[in-house]
């Protein structure tokens, strides 16, 4: 078995990285440790140039245990992101809300390299791993406030329902290893012709453990909850990554696994796609926490990004990829808002953003532009990635295309709600709100990657469009 270091340099670094964050905060007197916020700020930066520089750098290990592909390094740029822009978004919130600082940027970093390792598994066992790593790493992110109820039931409830859905992944993939006698994902693909009994049970079981991890109906229970009682830069990191490290591995498993029964999960994952759309905006309107409205927002997401995995051809894997990217600009922007204003009114009643354009105006705005691009709204990125998607689903499933339709134009009912306790309503208090220049950087990068990707979407859609060719020599 061959093994090339130079493969999993962004993972070494990672791990790195982590490590020393962590024994960092063991060995610091306690007045020091805030500057570990800026310490694994400037450590992903550079894991992030690592996996950029890696881009060429293509291969497996361990006889296809483990694959890096443009593929795979395509989604470890958008967790470093992610993570990237989680740090710096909340490091004030971290600092008034979170305790323990050290061990909270260590486990954000484990729960990236977990998120990594899920990206490039070429075998269920890796893929466990990973998935694992990224799970207990949330299990304690979600619980980090201590002193918070809501935090702890959050924390509760996600251990047991993510047990839940962890077993029912474990069992599906044991499965189809029964069915097929290998747990390397390619030569699944190879001995996978026609379906059995076996391998049906296994797949529905695999799409019921995912769709867990993706936040779709109906196994979307845990989310409304979880995302209101965690810390908010958690439950932003929750959102974009471990969202988007599940639709990786659903891709992976799916296309590059089972594409022998296209025609057998082909129409679960629509089914499956139109129902998370519909539940999710719908439940969203009667919303009147901000962070509750975002979680049924994010299940709407999740369906409209199942569209793109319906007919698991090129674009397809390119819209998912394309829109997964750009969903980590909107949603980590408009829960920087929430955080910052949390931070300041300790509240997430929407009514309470009252007037907050005249009290934090790039906040206001950034939280317009991002809820308008969740929307999709032309001329902004959201309205682009939901093109691609619905673009590759026009023949065949042109029912689905009408619904994607029809509930976006509802989703921009409960934003714009939103936009107007914002905007129109006056503030019981005009003190301004000072975010700080960490904030305001991070919600000036949402702002700008949200307006620059819908307005020149070429050089991102072409990444995604090389990367998803990893599926098709």
């Amino acid at each position: 078995m061959n093994f090339d270091f130079s493969l999993i340099t962004t993972e070494l670094a990672t791990v790195i990285l982590g490590l020393t964050t962590f024994v960092l905060g063991l060995v610091l007197p306690s007045n020091s440790r805030k500057g570990l916020g800026n310490f694994a700020l400037l450590g992903l930066i550079i894991v992030l140039g690592i996996a950029i520089a890696s881009w060429s750098n293509q291969g497996e290990m361990l006889g296809g245990m483990y694959l890096v592909d443009q593929y795979s390094i395509f989604f470890k740029i958008l967790f470093l992101v992610a993570a990237i822009l989680v740090i710096f978004g909340s490091l004030r919130y971290v600092n008034d809300q979170v305790g323990n600082h050290f061990e909270y940027y260590s486990t954000v970093i484990f729960a990236t390299l977990g998120m990594i390792v899920m990206a490039s598994a070429g075998d269920f066992i890796t893929l466990y791993l990973g998935l694992e790593l990224m799970t207990i790493s949330f299990v304690v992110l979600v619980a980090f406030r201590t002193f918070d109820g809501k935090s702890l039931e959050a924390g509760m409830k996600y251990i047991l329902l993510a047990g839940m859905s962890s077993a029912v992944i474990l069992y599906g993939l044991s499965l189809v290893y029964g069915a097929t006698g290998t747990i390397i994902i390619s030569e699944v693909a190879q001995r996978v012709s026609e379906g059995s009994p076996l391998l049906t049970v296994g797949l529905v079981m695999l799409v019921a453990g995912l769709g867990f991890k993706v936040s779709a109906v109906p196994f979307h229970m845990w989310s409304p909850d979880v995302y209101e009682g965690a810390p908010t830069p958690v439950t932003s990191f929750l959102a974009v990554g471990s969202k988007a490290a599940s639709f990786a591995v659903l891709v992976r498993l799916f296309v590059g696994g089972l594409p022998g029964i296209h025609e057998q999960w082909a129409m679960l994952i629509a089914v499956l796609a139109a129902v998370s759309m519909v539940v999710g905006n719908l439940v969203a309107i009667p919303q009147t926490n901000i962070k509750r409205l975002l979680a049924y927002s994010s299940i709407a997401q999740a369906g409209y990004i199942l569209v793109g995995l319906v007919t698991a051809t090129e674009a397809g894997i390119k819209g998912v990829m394309f829109y997964a990217f750009l969903y980590v600009f909107a949603t980590v922007g408009a829960f920087t808002v929430v955080a910052a204003v949390y931070n300041k009114i300790q509240s997430d009643e929407i009514a309470d953003y009252a007037g907050l354009v005249q009290r934090a105006p790039l906040a206001a705005t950034v939280m317009l532009v991002c809820l308008l691009s969740m929307a999709g709204i032309p001329p902004l990125a959201g309205f682009v990635g939901k093109f691609y998607l619905f673009k590759t689903v026009v023949e065949g499933y042109m029912w689905l295309v009408y619904l994607g339709l029809i509930m976006s134009m509802v989703s921009v009912y409960y934003y714009l709600r939103v936009v107007l306790v914002m905007f129109r309503d006056e503030p019981a208090d005009h003190t301004p709100l000072e975010m700080g220049s960490s904030v305001n950087i991070t919600l000036l990068i949402a702002l700008v990657a949200t307006l620059f990707l819908g307005i020149y979407p070429g050089p991102l859609a072409e990444v995604a469009n090389i990367a998803a060719q990893s599926f098709f020599p």
